[in-house]
């Protein structure tokens, strides 16, 4: 079983930029698609971006599209969120977890998630 921590979170303006990482543990990393979402408070968690195992596809939710990017390094074990533009409606919790089989946006099929790391953005 993979386990997760993320990093990088923080307050930044309207317009500003972050990047999160998400550090893994255990051999088994290329083994996952990864995934990020977040939550805000009262909401439900939503599907924020997934990488394939070997990098060779991702998947955004409309409303970070163009401003998001996700990436990972499997010899680092590490996944990353890029975020661009950022908007007072991005602030929430943003979580990473590890997925076995590909089933993008579907929180039950992640097998693990990490803690969460806050992004709060200022207008």
């Amino acid at each position: 079983q993979v386990q997760l921590v993320e990093s990088g979170g923080g307050l930044v303006q309207a317009g500003g930029s972050l990047r999160l990482s998400c550090a893994a543990s255990g051999r088994t990393f290329s083994s996952y698609h990864m995934g990020w979402f977040r939550q805000a408070p009262g909401k439900e968690r939503e599907f924020v971006a997934t990488i394939t195992r070997s990098a060779g596809s991702t998947y955004y939710a409309d409303s970070v599209k163009g401003r998001f990017t996700i990436s990972r390094d499997n010899a680092k074990n590490t996944v990353y969120l890029q975020m661009n533009s950022l908007k007072p409606e991005d602030t929430a919790v943003y979580y990473c977890a590890a997925q076995y089989y590909l089933n993008v946006g579907d929180t039950t099929t992640y097998a693990a998630w990490g803690q969460g790391t806050q992004v709060t953005v200022s207008s």
